[in-house]
């Protein structure tokens, strides 16, 4: 049996989660790429059912202060995940591994460490085709996935919390 490497979305049906509020948080640095991967997510969460009152939108400047926004949002206790979306592109400096580092360092603490999910859409790419490529083009739209990653995972804490 061969398997293949694909770049589409999860595979199966997704759960259906009631009375369920989703923060996403967007950068606005590469504004293009964040803005199309929040839209991907906001479609998939309309298909899913939740309605415009169930989705909050919040900008912040950049990648880094994603976990921030998140911890902040996840303290509120309005919402049950919180979705992040960022675009860091390669340079020829480390900041891009700076970048990198901090926001998956903070939001896998965040996941860890909090009762609500953090999903993690920050592009890490080498150029902009890359980005594009992924928000939206040639290989799907990565904030598709996450609005689905979401939605499994509050099915996910349901399923806990009913043991």
């Amino acid at each position: 049996m061969s398997t293949s490497l694909t770049h589409s979305a999860p595979q199966g049906a997704l759960p259906e989660v009631k009375d369920k509020r989703v923060a996403i948080v967007t950068a606005e640095w590469n504004r293009h790429i964040t803005a199309a991967l929040r839209d991907g997510a906001i479609d998939v969460l309309h298909s899913a059912g939740f309605s415009d009152d169930d989705i909050e939108l919040f900008d912040v400047p950049g990648a880094v202060e994603l976990t921030f926004a998140a911890s902040n949002l996840i303290e509120a206790s309005r919402f049950d995940a919180v979705i992040v979306f960022g675009c860091v592109v390669r340079g020829g400096t480390p900041h891009f591994d700076y970048v990198c580092q901090s926001v998956t360092q903070g939001v896998t603490a965040l996941n860890a460490d909090r009762d609500t999910p953090v999903i993690f859409g920050v592009l890490t790419v080498d150029d902009e085709q890359q980005a594009l490529d992924r928000a939206g083009g040639a290989l799907g739209n990565k904030g598709s996935e996450a609005a689905e990653t979401a939605i499994k995972m509050m099915a996910f804490v349901d399923q806990v919390n009913a043991l």
